[in-house]
């Protein structure tokens, strides 16, 4: 008779290991998950840099409200985490449980708040007469599609809470094909199919999030790889959602705060014309793809330190985020050093008969390049805080990056300066060092670890 396979402890062994093994997955989901935008943009560019700009300037809000309710998902890898490493799978259960049911009523609200705000939305943020109607229709489709992509994010947080982070990704590379067809034929029609064009790419990611999300819940509720959830546990428990909450609503804050700090930006680079926000759009989709490796290495990060956490291995947990932040560094800097050197052809691979966007977003991305090591020693280290379920660590150290540094920064430059909207792209490294450097310096007076030493013996 074959012998079942044991599912990896991430408790004990190699931490190289451990962390090889969770993060590679969530590194290719989240590349993949990019690519969705990346997609669009390739697709859209063919339509011309207003059709990019009309999805570039509508972004930061989506993301915005996605962030209100994905630091939830975020709190549900936590406590997940940590049951599991205190090999409690009947809170595993339960709390996976109350995690999809307070996410979905979430998920419903957002939905038609930014379906019926869209238009107020976009005018507010400084969208022009000539991508208004566009980034309006992008807008309202994409809402339709938060139910689906929030039930996915708890799919995928709750799965990588227990370390089962194959899984997501397979689905994640299946639906990327999916759009990939649908896009082209959404934007643009093929027989008895209209084009909608640019609602058109909104159109296709949400029929791919809907799939994607309806494969999820199924797996949890048939409860064959790790979490089993169930209706009759789906009823309000205020006290959960209230340790729910205390965890998540930081990370949301951050988040939000994070999407805010896009939007300000974005706000900026209006002011000096379409051809300088597609430039923007592209540099930002790059920076999204290229920062997706530290992102990974913060999830699996935070996966860790819950799972040593909740076993009581303190120690253990320090020596994770120490190997994260080495190789987030040195990994990110080689990236970011390829990046510049190939900057051009990446730009006009996106927007290729637009010389002045070519430029710009090519300098974009060569400013910025050489600070993707600090930036991924700073979502590294937040992973740490949250996966000790210190949130609030990552919510000051982004307050701080985005709202005292960078748009300062920003504006200062490229208003009060010769180098006008090059004076935003300096913004970026210049907050990524700041940032880089609070992050470690806090870690390294190691409240964190007083503040779990202190409170582990409470139940969780």
């Amino acid at each position: 008779m074959r012998k079942k396979k044991q599912p990896i402890k991430y408790t004990e062994g190699k931490i190289f290991s451990s962390l090889a093994n969770l993060a590679w997955p969530i590194i290719l989901a989240n590349i993949l998950q990019t690519a969705y935008q990346l997609i669009d943009t390739f697709w859209l560019g063919r339509l011309g840099a207003d059709a990019v700009a009309a999805v570039s300037i509508s972004f930061p809000i989506l993301f915005l409200i996605l962030s209100l309710g994905a630091g939830l998902t975020l709190a549900g890898t936590v406590i997940v985490s940590q049951y599991k490493g205190a090999e409690n799978q009947d809170q595993v259960n339960y709390s996976s449980s109350q995690t999809v049911f307070v996410i979905f009523f979430i998920s419903v609200l957002l939905a038609i708040v930014g379906y019926f705000s869209s238009k107020p939305l976009m005018k507010l943020i400084g969208a022009g007469p000539e991508i208004l109607s566009d980034s309006v229709s992008y807008f309202q489709v994409s809402s339709f599609g938060f139910i689906f992509l929030f039930m996915f994010y708890v799919f995928q947080s709750l799965m990588r809470g227990i370390g089962n982070v194959l899984l997501p990704m397979y689905i994640v590379l299946a639906t990327v094909f999916l759009n990939l067809i649908l896009d082209p034929l959404f934007i643009f029609g093929l027989g008895p199919i209209p084009g909608f064009g640019v609602a058109g790419a909104a159109v296709a990611s949400v029929i791919t999030q809907g799939l994607s999300a309806l494969t999820g819940l199924v797996i949890l509720f048939r409860g064959n790889k790790g979490i089993k959830i169930n209706f009759s546990r789906m009823k309000f428990d205020f006290p959960w959602t209230r340790k729910m909450f205390k965890i998540g609503i930081p990370s949301s804050i951050e988040m939000s705060t994070r999407a805010a700090g896009m939007t300000v930006m974005v706000m900026l680079v209006t002011s000096f014309g379409s051809e300088v926000v597609a430039a923007y759009g592209i540099g930002s989709r790059i920076l999204s793809l290229i920062v997706v490796p530290a992102l990974g290495f913060a999830m699996a990060t935070t996966t860790l330190v819950g799972q040593n956490i909740g076993a009581g291995k303190i120690k253990r947990a320090e020596r994770i985020g120490n190997l994260s932040t080495k190789i987030a560094f040195f990994g990110l800097t080689a990236v970011g050093l390829l990046l510049f050197a190939f900057a051009e052809p990446i730009t006009a691979f996106f927007v290729p008969n637009d010389p002045s966007v070519i430029r710009d977003g090519s300098l974009f991305i060569k400013i910025m390049a050489p600070s993707f090591g600090v930036l991924g020693v700073q979502q590294v280290l937040n992973g740490v805080f949250n996966g000790a379920g210190f949130t609030k660590a990552s919510l000051l150290i982004s307050v701080f990056a985005l709202w005292i540094i960078r748009f300062p920064t920003a504006f200062v430059l490229s208003n009060n300066t010769d180098l006008s909207f090059e004076g935003i792209w300096w913004a970026f490294p210049i907050s990524n060092l700041i940032a880089a450097i609070v992050a470690f310096a806090y870690y390294k007076m190691g409240y964190w670890k007083l503040r779990t030493i202190r409170y582990r013996h409470r139940k969780l």
